[in-house]
């Protein structure tokens, strides 16, 4: 018996530690439009939205962000399981960083990449005044307005690592991945640890993802962009990003 049990333990070992990934952004380079269940999530219609399109792009298929003085971001429900992928991986390129951009300011809350995730967060974990805050801004915005939600960025400015609440709102964490124009020009591949990051930056791991989505923005500066976003997956964290 005790060798039976074995067999089936060893015959296990493959499915609990093969890992798995979670493609929430694949594309196809042939066709240009912008796939579902993608879709444009602009939040103030005042403001010009940015452009998108389906490209391949130095042999990769990917979402081409321009933007000229706008900002929508191109936006996608996710369900993830955190405690099992908790490794968001996704490959990345800019023209060229901002210029006048400053996240430590309002005017200068633009970045020419960045990758946006919105969390849900248990009623009981937010208190009534962040509550009162969040419901205020829904009037306003709609329902789109996220409990919580962490932006990873392409900066002209700050060093990479640099993690600070958003200049309009706390209840959104800006990253740093990639500062300068170094890499400006080729693609870059990221990964981070979503769970936490969101646990550094909310004190809890208890937020659910709901939406992925992409943007390049440049609303406040009114200056222009053009990226590149490609091969968003989330992965374990014993398990490398995938290869394309």
């Amino acid at each position: 018996m005790s060798r039976l049990i074995f067999c089936c333990w060893m015959l296990m070992l493959p499915i609990a530690y093969a890992g798995e990934e979670n493609w929430v952004g694949r594309f196809d380079g042939a066709d240009t439009a912008v796939p579902a269940p993608w879709r444009l999530l602009q939040l103030d219609k005042r403001v010009p939205p940015t452009q998108y399109r389906i490209r391949l792009w130095d042999g990769v298929p990917a979402i081409e962000a321009t933007a000229d003085g706008s900002m929508t971001l191109l936006a996608r429900s996710v369900e993830v399981d955190l405690y099992r992928t908790p490794i968001l991986c996704w490959s990345w390129r800019v023209d060229a960083p901002l210029v006048n951009a400053d996240m430590a300011k309002k005017s200068g809350d633009d970045y020419a990449a960045r990758v946006y995730v919105a969390f849900k967060l248990p009623a009981s974990t937010i208190d009534f005044i962040t509550r009162a805050k969040l419901g205020l801004a829904r009037t306003i915005y709609g329902d789109a307005v996220p409990d919580a939600a962490l932006n990873y960025v392409w900066d002209n400015r700050y060093p990479i690592e640099t993690y600070r609440p958003n200049a309009y709102t706390d209840r959104t964490r800006m990253i740093v991945v990639e500062s300068g124009a170094a890499k400006a020009g080729s693609w870059v591949s990221e990964r981070r640890d979503l769970l936490s990051d969101f646990k550094l930056g909310f004190a809890t791991e208890r937020g659910e993802v709901t939406l992925l989505a992409v943007a390049s923005d440049t609303d406040n500066t009114a200056e222009k962009a053009r990226a590149g976003f490609a091969d968003l997956h989330f992965v374990s964290r014993d398990q490398p990003c995938a290869s394309r």
